[in-house]
């Protein structure tokens, strides 16, 4: 009868706990939204959240904050909301490093594909190729010819592990099938930084981060990442015109809420971000930065969910052929 009463007594409590959940998530939301971005402020998708956030602030009518938990390669911010009240409060925005950390990160503290709901896609960033801006090469063809003739001294910066910075590095050196040598920093900024200042050969990076640097030809720019020239950078030929098109990639950005989130809390906030998608403000400043919305369609649990499934198939192979882990 004791263990009768256990029983009962228990299922009790997780009706009611339900029956608490439901009724939070048909008013949600009620207060500030956390929105997690697991790389430094100031970077690229610094620059998206933040843009996503104040418009999808006002279709929600309570403010969404981003907090930036860098380190790691994003495996702590999204651990912190893997781990973080399934309430809706606390949300994460990441990029493409969602889905490769799954291959890059040996140990992980959570299972990436059963960790958290899906929110939806936000926008696809292409990647551009950069060098100092005294290279000796001045097209595609002779970046690779100097590169593989150098091989032990040509340096490829990148943000750190599991940055978009250096999954781009380990895309090139797998298109180019030569090893160069990998030179991580803390961020977008002090590699770029090092690149201004000659103590680097060469990096790829989001447009999002980038742009401005090639519209002031402060870098020399070779190719950009995506199926067609972007209308920013109208001279920079895409990787496929310069004749490297094993290198088209995009660095695309999803939203995310920890598992067992209420589907009310989590329509709302992919609804939220369908209006923000539309928001010309958002529009606009992403076309500056040489990229654009996700189109309506991507901005759903289900194409999120199959975008990051598709991801960690196609990564796999790329960064296990490269041997760049990280423990």
């Amino acid at each position: 009868m004791k263990i009768l009463n256990a029983v009962l007594g228990a299922t009790a409590l997780a009706a009611v706990s339900l029956v608490s959940t439901i009724a939070q998530a048909a008013g949600y939301p009620e207060r500030q939204i956390t929105m997690v971005v697991p790389f430094a402020a100031g970077g690229p998708t610094d620059t998206v959240a933040r843009l996503v956030a104040e418009s999808m602030s006002k279709t929600l009518g309570q403010q969404i904050v981003v907090e930036n938990v860098g380190g790691a390669g994003g495996t702590l911010g999204a651990a912190r909301v893997a781990n973080a009240d399934a309430d809706g409060y606390t949300v994460l925005l990441h990029h493409i490093g969602m889905a490769t950390s799954d291959t890059l990160y040996r140990k992980l503290p959570y299972e990436t594909l059963n960790a958290f709901e899906y929110v939806g896609l936000v926008t696809e960033v292409p990647m551009t190729l950069l060098a100092r801006k005294d290279m000796e090469a001045n097209d595609l063809a002779g970046l690779i010819e100097y590169a593989k003739a150098n091989k032990d001294k040509v340096t490829v910066a990148n943000a750190g592990i599991g940055a978009a910075s250096h999954l781009c590095g380990m895309l090139f050196m797998s298109a180019i099938e030569t090893p160069l040598v990998t030179v991580p920093y803390k961020g977008t900024g002090p590699a770029m930084t090092d690149l201004l200042g000659g103590q680097v050969d060469i990096m790829c990076d989001q447009t999002t981060n980038t742009t401005k640097q090639i519209q002031g030809g402060t870098v020399k720019a070779y190719a950009v990442t995506s199926p067609e020239r972007l209308e920013i950078l109208k001279d920079l030929p895409t990787v496929k015109e310069a004749g490297l098109p094993q290198m088209e990639v995009g660095i695309w950005h999803g939203v995310y809420a920890p598992k067992g989130t209420p589907k009310e809390a989590v329509d709302k906030l992919s609804e939220a971000l369908k209006v923000a998608l539309k928001d010309n403000n958002v529009s606009t400043r992403f076309a500056e930065l040489g990229t654009a919305p996700s189109p309506e369609s991507d901005a759903t649990p289900e194409a999120l969910k199959a975008k990051l499934e598709s991801e960690i198939a196609r990564w796999k192979p790329v960064i296990e052929a490269a041997g760049q882990y990280a423990d």
